[in-house]
């Protein structure tokens, strides 16, 4: 059975004066999409480099996740640190994720090319940064997770499955 995180990033929602809408989000889409039996954790971090970070290392070595999807502190402002803190936990960059939510994002609404989302491999588990905006996760997953089965089949992750009449993952023939 995959494992799956969804960490929500933002000091507000951490401190409980803003209610989580992107990790409640992105686990009814995944809900929606993914076929196979799934376990999936939530999880609130505040802003930050160093506590994204560790949040990421943890969900990822310590409960194992296959698939994380963090939401949230992918803009400009000083304390969205969720790329950096990314960047500091994985082996290996995957610069397509990004480049496609932007492009998908950018036919909704013009301020996208100020996201800075992305995605990138730690051990064997995927990790995809996300907007924190419901709208935005919404379309940011439609535009990439096709790829996604393939990708954890890839990382010797567990599989998953997903809907076809709603995301029709690719995987090559065998």
């Amino acid at each position: 059975m995959a494992r799956i995180a969804v960490l929500t990033v933002s000091d507000r929602a951490f401190q409980g004066v803003y209610e989580d809408r992107g990790g409640p989000a992105c686990e009814a889409w995944l809900r929606q999409v993914v076929t196979s039996e799934v376990e999936i954790l939530r999880r609130i971090s505040p802003d930050g480099r160093a506590e994204v970070a560790s949040a990421l290392t943890d969900l990822a070595d310590v409960w194992g996740a296959d698939l994380i999807l963090a939401t949230g502190g992918t803009g400009p402002s000083p304390r969205d640190q969720t790329p950096e803190a990314m960047a500091d936990v994985i082996s290996m960059e995957l610069a397509g994720f990004g480049e496609a939510m932007r492009a998908a994002n950018g036919k909704v609404v013009a301020t996208a090319i100020l996201s800075r989302q992305g995605a990138g491999v730690r051990g064997k588990c995927l990790i995809i940064t996300l907007p924190g905006s419901p709208n935005a996760i919404s379309t940011s997953l439609e535009a990439v997770f096709a790829a996604v089965p393939y990708c954890l089949d890839l990382i010797g992750a567990a599989r998953i499955e997903t809907d076809p009449a709603i995301i029709k993952a690719h995987r090559p023939k065998a």
